[in-house]
């Protein structure tokens, strides 16, 4: 086993070790962020920007580290600039800077004799020659990384998943997104000493590659990567003193290959275990056949096959959201869903007289006569508060209700859909996934909304906690006259009051109400009465009678009014998030959620003739959309891009009405 301890008994090996160890800890808490959010060409881009920097430390005798610091720093200031402009997309700016930054330090190099010899070292890095001081500045890094780590995490899961519910909940994402990228700079400042500037990028990256297929929870991904770039160390130091190969350059090869070997194991232990689930599954099968008792077992012998995290029967679980639209043409009496993805349509049923339409995210309720048709557009989200879940299945028609509906809000339990006389009826959720409309029972007088595994109902003026029974919990003390309109938010529920809005929140059992008035006294006519907005989002729009339109923030918990006259429609995408208004002229307005300042606008539609239904605005993460039924198109705008029009899709019908499901 000499060969085995040997290597390390001479003192500038151990520090080596130990050097490498820790920078394994600090690329491990960075690495993952940059493995889970897809930033592998931030790293590699900012990995090859230290050149400049660490050329001009060298030159003037300066500490590598500072220069390397401060060049990462600058390419991280120019890449969060070069983000803003939304024009560009991230990885333009990525590479213009990464470009740059690497052809400066080139031409730094070749003017300069002196870096005949180092700059190897600087490519390739020079483990062996850690010192005592170099040790220090890593422990130092090493605490920050954990410190940002620790405090940022809430906010860094947010991010990762969805922007738009970091400004929900309140977590300041482009702060977020500078301190992550700061950590991916400590990291790679931390680590190019050990493995220089080209190499820096494989222990940032491969370890925690590596231990996603090991691990599904974040912190648990962070400890095995440690452990992988550990043993990438240890194992590449080995070989580099027995090899005489260059110690940076095999630990980072080390690294790769157990990424690689990680990958292997995987796919075995994932075949395995999916002819262990046949397995198990011819021998259920037998057992329902034969008698227990003539096969002298219990079916307790046979393990149970466990349902995958967020299984859904009947539905195809997908990376991306599945959006599509439910278009319905009041004269023609056709229903169709449009897919946003594949840009084809389905024929959903006919129904003559379609009034509206009204969705919960998954379903549509088309209003006909005295009836509602519920269609399944078979595209919906599961939404876990840390991530979500993305569905699609086969378009169908489920069936037909009595009454109209004018609102439709779900959980995963209740279905409540409001009718037009102000009763609310209550299906149950999972047998009408099932394709089953089932009553759970009805509310005679009172609009109900699910929220916190309770109903809300807003009577009189009041709005009461009931269970999903309809047993009366409490009563929320502040009053709520004239309850018209109601939105879930990730901040409460919403109810539309003369006075201005009531947010509900529950958390453990317990609700409680917060009024937000209106800035100054609101006539009954400018009052808002319907709220539109991103499902989740915790900025509402509403139109303001002749006056132009509302803003509620509920984060902020304060009303804005944006006195641009009658519009037909109106939406925003979130917090922070430009504002869409439609106006009688056929015009599509954009305006700056902080000033309500127009910033750009577009003539879209004819004007609007008299008695005709108003289009509607609908709004996700990326587009907005706005219906054309004369000429039988739907446009698809890119808000964030001077309304740009994205896309026209030809609807086969005139879509009257419209609603989008999936997000």
């Amino acid at each position: 086993m000499e060969w085995l301890f040997a290597p390390f008994e001479v003192a500038f090996v151990q520090r080596a070790l130990w050097g490498g160890l820790l920078v394994s800890c600090i690329c491990a808490l960075a690495g993952t962020w940059v493995v889970v959010r897809g930033m592998a060409f931030l790293g590699d881009a900012m990995a090859h920007g230290m050149l400049p920097g660490v050329a001009v430390a060298s030159l003037l005798g300066g500490n590598l580290l500072v220069g390397a610091a401060i060049s990462c720093a600058a390419m991280a200031v120019g890449v969060s600039a070069i983000g803003r402009n939304k024009r560009l997309s991230a990885d333009t700016g990525i590479g213009l800077l990464f470009v740059g930054m690497l052809a400066a330090g080139v031409i730094i190099v070749s003017r300069s004799q002196s870096f005949a010899v180092d700059l190897t070292g600087f490519l390739f890095g020079d483990v062996l020659a850690v010192r005592d001081r170099d040790l220090l500045y890593l422990v130092v890094a090493l605490g920050i990384a954990v410190l940002i780590t620790v405090l940022g995490h809430r906010a860094f899961v947010a991010l990762t998943f969805d922007a738009r519910k970091a400004h929900t909940l309140g977590l300041r994402p482009q702060l977020a997104h500078v301190a992550l990228v700061g950590l991916v700079t400590l990291a790679i400042v931390a680590s190019f000493h050990i493995v220089g500037t080209l190499l820096v990028f494989g222990l940032l990256i491969a370890p925690p590659a590596a231990a996603t297929y090991w691990a599904d929870r974040i912190p648990m991904v962070m400890l095995l990567a440690a452990v992988l770039g550990g043993v990438a160390t240890t194992t590449g130091l080995l070989i580099s003193w027995h090899a005489g190969t260059a110690g940076g350059a095999t630990i980072a090869a080390v690294a790769v290959a157990l990424f690689f070997l990680s990958a292997l194991a995987a796919a075995a232990r994932d075949r395995l275990r999916g002819k262990g689930v046949r397995t198990a599954a011819v021998a259920a099968s037998a057992l329902a056949v034969v008698p227990l008792a003539g096969c002298g077992t219990s079916a307790e012998t046979v393990p149970p096959v466990e349902t995958p995290h967020g299984y859904v029967a009947g539905a195809e679980e997908s990376a991306e959201p599945q959006s599509r639209l439910i278009l319905a043409d009041r004269g023609a009496g056709a229903i169709k869903v449009l897919d946003l993805t594949t840009e084809k349509s389905v024929d959903a049923g006919r129904a003559e007289g379609v009034r509206r339409i009204v969705g919960d995210g998954r379903y549509g309720y088309v209003s006909v006569g005295n009836s509602t048709r519920i269609v399944d557009s078979g595209g919906w989200m599961v939404d876990h508060g840390d991530h979500v879940h993305y569905y699609r299945a086969p378009i169908r028609e489920v069936g037909t209700l009595g009454g109209q509906v004018v609102a439709a809000h779900s959980d995963p339990v209740v279905a409540a859909l409001v009718l037009e006389d102000g009763a609310t009826v209550l299906l149950d959720r999972p047998a009408l996934d099932q394709g089953s409309i089932v009553e759970r029972g009805r509310i005679a007088g009172g609009a109900a909304l699910p929220y916190a595994a309770h109903l809300l109902v807003a009577t009189g003026d009041k709005v009461e906690v009931r269970t999903r029974d309809n047993a009366a919990v409490t009563t929320i003390a502040e009053p709520c006259p004239d309850p018209r309109g109601r939105a879930v938010t990730r901040r409460g529920a919403v109810f539309g009051c003369a006075d201005g809005a009531l947010v509900v929140t529950g958390e453990e059992g317990t609700f409680t109400g917060q009024k937000i008035r209106y800035p100054a006294e609101v006539t009954a006519a400018d009052r808002a009465v319907e709220f539109t907005h991103r499902p989740g989002s915790a900025t509402l729009t509403a139109r303001a009678g002749e006056q132009g339109f509302w803003t509620l923030d509920v984060r902020k918990k304060n009303w804005t009014l944006a006195p641009v006259g009658p519009v037909v429609a109106v939406n925003t995408a979130g917090e922070g998030a430009t504002l869409l208004a439609l106006t009688r002229d056929g015009v599509l307005h954009s305006f700056d959620p902080g000033t309500t300042r127009e910033t750009a606008k577009v003539v879209l539609l004819e004007p609007l003739a008299d008695g005709a239904a108003a289009p509607a605005i609908l709004v996700d993460s990326q587009r907005a959309y706005v219906n054309d039924a004369p000429r039988g198109k739907v446009y698809e705008i890119a808000y964030n891009d001077n309304l740009r029009l994205a896309r026209t899709f030809t609807a086969d019908l005139a879509p009257t009405h419209m609603m989008e499901t999936g997000e």
